[in-house]
């Protein structure tokens, strides 16, 4: 028999058993924190036939997508989780209650090149909020609150959001007579951050042809350290930018009342959003330690979701996380808690009899308390066995020997401490619960000091 040596394929990532659970926590507390704004879970299928997964076509994402024929049928892997909502919401809506709020975390396949931090299989994690028709400005203000509240759940402490409104760009666009190369001045000042003024006004000028007059004005709009006050003195002369100022100011007014801390929220004017469905709020998240890293959660408001499948308008404002992305950089940084326990059992039972039905008492009787508990039941040393608990990093151990079993008792280690006591299994239980619950609030994320 020929042996082929294992491996797993570039840009696929496999974790061991405490990343695992690491990587699982933060989606635990996503989900906890989406239920507490009303979004229900939606799992899409991960192959849709090509037709519906391509509606829109052409540019990058054909080229980068998974396809492929099985017989006669044309597949193809989601790319994201926005295009498989649309279908679902376009073939449910009369089924929907709208608003239709949900979240979806799941894997998404894009076949680009792999490199540091860029993957080809990845998880997301979405939220959208769907209207019929219509959707209240208050969706708007709602998610900042929300990836607030995500973010300080997982521990982190140290992110801005970033907030600008497509129709404050497009109105400035169409007053400094840049609305025919507006795509284009998009997708660059999108990269003021990146490249700096010098290099956008270079490429405004230079590349597409705007007046060095007016890209001056532009650039000195949007870098503005009081953005608001900047944009009211354009009140009044472009009826697209009034708007925009109006919604911006009233997302803005609603941070306080939603709980995001002044300094964890930003008016940036120089965020566009490179995807052209975006017209209004838009959102970025960065972490102020690394702001080198880019965004970490990112989104915004768009008038049609599903206009490729239904003639019905369905407005949406949605964020997505690049969870997999995210975990990464957290664990490149420093920032997954060393603390965070990681153990498969709270308990490992260890007895040291022949016969385990004491031992399977026990387990029996932790696990209707709520305690995780592991039988080792194997022939081996007790030396060993906890040799195991250790490199599992399990908390407890509770010892059955024949002295236990004949004084009706069992005696737990605590592996940490190593202080031990012999207790019936009544106290044994509420010992080991007592000292479980100080370990419950332990977050994902630690940032260094």
């Amino acid at each position: 028999m020929v042996i082929v040596k294992p491996r797993t394929l570039s840009g696929f990532m496999e974790l061991l058993p405490a990343g695992q659970v690491a990587f699982e926590k933060m989606i635990e507390v996503l989900k906890n924190t989406y239920a507490l704004y009303g979004f229900t879970p939606l799992d899409t299928t991960i192959l849709e036939a090509a037709e519906v997964l391509l509606a829109k076509g052409g540019g990058e994402t054909e080229k980068q997508i998974y396809r492929f024929l099985k017989g006669d049928t044309d597949l193809a892997m989601r790319f994201d989780l926005t295009v498989p909502l649309a279908k679902y919401v376009a073939m449910n809506q009369n089924e929907l209650a709208f608003p239709f709020r949900r979240y979806q975390i799941g894997k998404v396949y894009r076949g680009e090149r792999a490199q540091r931090g860029r993957f080809r299989e990845f998880y997301q994690a979405d939220i959208d909020i769907i209207g019929d028709g219509a959707l209240d400005i208050s969706n708007e203000a709602e998610i900042p609150s929300i990836i607030y509240r995500a973010f300080t759940a997982l521990g982190l402490k140290k992110f801005q959001i970033r907030v600008n409104n497509r129709k404050v760009l497009g109105g400035l666009f169409e007053l400094l007579g840049l609305k025919e190369q507006a795509g284009d001045v998009m997708r660059t000042v999108d990269k003021l951050e990146k490249i700096g003024r010098d290099k956008v006004l270079a490429i405004l000028c230079e590349d597409f042809g705007v007046d060095a007059s007016a890209a001056k004005t532009l650039i000195d709009t949007l870098e503005s350290t009081d953005p608001v006050a900047t944009l009211q003195s354009f009140s009044g002369k472009n009826e697209l930018l009034d708007v925009g100022i109006s919604e911006l100011s009233i997302v803005a007014g609603y941070m306080s009342a939603f709980g995001v801390p002044a300094e964890n929220f930003k008016i940036d004017l120089t965020i566009a959003r490179g995807l052209d469905y975006y017209t209004g709020t838009v959102y970025e998240t960065i972490m102020t330690e690394h702001p080198e890293i880019g965004s970490i959660c990112s989104g915004g408001r768009y008038d049609n979701l599903a206009e490729y499948y239904t003639e019905k308008k369905l407005p949406g404002v949605g964020i997505s996380i690049g969870l997999t992305r995210l975990f990464y950089v957290l664990e490149e940084q420093k920032y997954i808690n060393s603390a965070l326990p990681t153990a498969p059992a709270d308990v490992l039972i260890l007895p040291m009899t022949d016969d385990i039905t004491y031992a399977v008492t026990l387990a029996t009787g932790l696990r209707s308390a709520g305690i995780r508990a592991q039988i080792h039941a194997e022939k081996k040393k007790l030396k060993a066995k906890f040799s195991y608990a250790d490199k599992l990093k399990i908390p407890f151990a509770a010892v059955l020997g024949e002295d236990e079993i004949t004084a009706g008792t069992v005696t737990v280690k605590d592996l940490q401490s190593g202080e031990q006591n012999a207790l019936d299994f009544g106290a044994a239980i509420q010992n080991i619960a007592e000292k479980l619950a100080g370990k419950a609030d332990i977050t994902v994320i630690s940032e260094p000091v």
